[in-house]
């Protein structure tokens, strides 16, 4: 396997990026498939499956008249809980694939436990990473709804288009400018600030072509993941509820699609970080590899 070390890219392309994930994908299927096995399908079928059972057993309550709202309570308590986990596996994920990505381009064969060790030892980074984007998040929430409130009493019935444009756009744009920090936080082994403002520089002047890239496998992955809840929903009313049989199917297919755009993503966001590293600063992969040796 030959190492992509050609001359340096005039400007970041989608088409590139596009190759050079699918190329790293298909080279490198056995270790990332063990990577996103551990860090996202099986406790996204965990979760999956919790969630069905649950589901078909509040249903069960409010048909016999049983149900409270403490039952309700506790499962969006635990749902909290459950997207909080898999917030923090999803970075391990990114991570380890930085490592994988990094590797199979510059021509090597990347080493499952090596890609894990360097996840668990950027956790921390990570982890604060994370908090930034969460808290980020939770403030553009409030943002639009304060927003889309105000609006809407004064009379204004387009209040949460207006709330959206104000107020998730700019933290859409955001989140672009700071997609490359894990990558950056795992390869250059700066602290949690210093990765946000690296990404931050990388991807200016290319956050638009970012952002297409991201859009258009998002809507792959909303579209596959709409067909499959409408066919499941089908099924359901079908079978007049939820079986045991129906919950595994459920859980299984719902698990491996979040799990496949996931790794592309996760892939994808890699590669957009060498991309970028290339474009800017003309660095080979084989200079991007060498922190790892």
């Amino acid at each position: 396997m030959a190492s992509i070390t050609s001359g340096r890219p005039e400007k970041f392309s989608i088409g590139r990026v596009f190759s050079n994930t699918f190329a790293v994908i298909g080279r490198s299927f056995g270790p990332l498939a063990v990577i996103v096995g551990l860090f996202s399908a099986l406790p996204t079928f965990i979760y999956n499956l919790w969630n069905l059972t649950q589901l078909a057993r509040i249903r069960q309550l409010e048909s016999a008249s049983t149900f409270e709202s403490e039952d309700m309570a506790r499962f969006a308590a635990a749902s909290v809980i459950a997207g909080l986990v898999f917030l923090v596996l999803s970075f391990l994920a990114q991570a380890a694939l930085v490592r994988l990505t990094v590797d199979n381009l510059n021509g090597r064969r990347p080493a499952v436990g090596d890609c894990i060790q360097v996840a668990l030892r950027r956790f921390f980074p990570m982890l604060g990473i994370g908090f930034i984007v969460f808290v980020a998040l939770v403030l553009a929430a409030v943002a639009m709804g304060v927003v889309a409130s105000i609006l809407a009493f004064g009379g204004l019935f387009i209040g949460w288009p207006i709330g959206v444009a104000v107020a998730f756009i700019p933290a859409a744009m955001w989140l672009i400018s700071i997609s490359v920090a894990i990558p950056v936080a795992v390869q250059e082994r700066l602290g949690v600030l210093g990765s946000i403002s690296r990404s931050r520089a990388l991807t200016k002047g290319s956050r638009w072509p970012i952002f297409g890239l991201l859009l258009i496998i998002g809507i792959a992955a909303g579209l596959l993941q709409a067909a499959f809840s409408l066919l499941f929903r089908f099924a359901l009313a079908s079978a007049s509820g939820l079986s045991g049989s129906g919950i595994i199917v459920g859980s299984v297919g719902s698990s491996l699609l979040s799990t496949v755009f996931s790794a592309v993503i996760s892939v994808a966001i890699a590669v957009i970080y060498v991309e970028l590293r290339q474009v800017k600063e003309g660095a080979s992969i084989g200079e991007l590899a060498e922190i790892f040796s």
